[in-house]
């Protein structure tokens, strides 16, 4: 049940740490599970792309498929949808770590 409870929440980090990658740059899904997995976020491709197919859905990313070395690779790139809901869950975060941080 643990686990279950505390995947839920970091679904939610997940995403913004998507969205945040999403703003500087466009990002494709290895180098997205390899960025996730330096913060300690060991997901499986089969957990991610689905995850940026529904912020797709959702608005809040942009796919542009690109060709690299013949093969079709999916950038995915912050909307205008995607920066307001990172700066509304950056500013919802910091409020929370300033409380809970004691």
């Amino acid at each position: 049940m643990e686990d279950k409870v505390l995947r839920k929440l970091f679904l939610g980090f997940i995403q913004i740490h998507i969205l945040h990658h999403a703003k500087q740059e466009p990002i494709y899904g290895k180098w997205m599970l390899e960025e996730l997995k330096e913060h300690g976020y060991n997901i499986s491709s089969g957990t991610l792309y689905p995850i940026l197919h529904s912020m797709e859905t959702d608005g809040l990313l942009l796919k542009e498929n690109k060709n690299v070395d013949g093969k079709i690779r999916k950038y995915y790139s912050a909307t205008n949808k995607g920066n307001e809901v990172l700066g509304e869950a950056q500013n919802k975060a910091f409020e929370l770590f300033k409380e809970i941080r004691d």
